[in-house]
């Protein structure tokens, strides 16, 4: 190809320059044959690094594609583990007190569990609400359980002004405090007492959520990792705020488990 441009360059020269010039000899065709073809050279090898780099750039932005979407299933996914258990036990609360003929208060509790069941379905996982939406939310599912438990269950909300329009994952506390009804209210007699606070300290979002049941029984790490409740909500955090978040368990005093998640602040 570089011989070919030059003696197509040295015609079209001649032509155009010298139209009375003839060629003493055959080589003279092929003069600057060499710089033809290093320069055809560069700008092939110029063609080829754009194109190389076009086609990495390319899987490059597929595999950002992939993990995005692998992201937002997992989310999804997590998101959606309903605890069947929450579901039988409220809507065998509802039987119980039609068989009680107490229907006002089982129509009370099936409107709070469809606008629950209809939140947790029409709200975006991978989306962010403000604190106050999502003690809303709690709110109704709080509402359901109040039907179970009815004076068993004690609600405390210590909630900041500045921390109520802080940014957080729709539901996120919702399976904490599933657990705590589960292991400190419905286990006693007397019920139990839930306290959820919420204060921005040095820039970060802090939420406590408290129950006064057994606590850690004196083994924390068993306790850190039962349920599904827990786990997912690890998952979800580390999903969306990688090492920027904190999740702990602690001992409430005088007894109880409170939990401790940390999470930059936003609005």
């Amino acid at each position: 190809l570089g011989l070919v441009w030059a003696v197509g360059k040295n015609l079209i020269y001649w032509k155009l320059y010298k139209p009375d010039y003839v060629p003493d000899s055959l080589m003279s065709y092929f003069h600057g044959t060499m710089t033809s073809t290093y320069v055809f050279i560069c700008w092939s090898g110029l063609y080829i690094g754009i194109k190389y780099y076009q086609l990495l750039q390319e899987q490059r932005q597929q595999t950002l594609r992939a993990n995005a979407l692998a992201h937002e299933a997992q989310l999804k996914m997590l998101r959606y583990q309903l605890n069947p258990h929450f579901l039988f036990n409220t809507l065998n609360a509802i039987s119980t007190l039609i068989l009680d003929r107490d229907n006002e208060t089982a129509n009370r509790a099936v409107t709070r569990l469809s606008d629950f069941l209809r939140y947790t379905l029409h709200n975006d996982p991978l989306k962010k609400i403000s604190l106050e939406q999502e003690l809303k939310s709690l709110s109704l599912y709080l509402e359901i359980e109040k039907v179970r438990f009815q004076e068993r269950l004690e609600v405390e909300l210590d909630i900041g002004k500045k921390a109520s329009k802080a940014l957080v994952p729709s539901l996120i506390t919702q399976p904490i405090i599933e657990n705590a009804i589960k292991y400190a209210v419905a286990p006693r007699e007397e019920g139990g007492r839930l306290r959820i606070s919420a204060h921005v300290i040095q820039g970060r979002l802090v939420m406590e959520l408290e129950d006064d049941g057994p606590g850690l029984d004196g083994n924390e790490r068993a306790r850190e990792g039962r349920g599904v409740g827990l786990s997912n909500t690890r998952e979800r955090l580390a999903q969306m705020y990688g090492d920027q978040y904190s999740l702990e368990l602690t001992r409430a005093q005088p007894s109880g488990l409170r939990v401790i998640i940390a999470l930059p602040y936003e609005t």
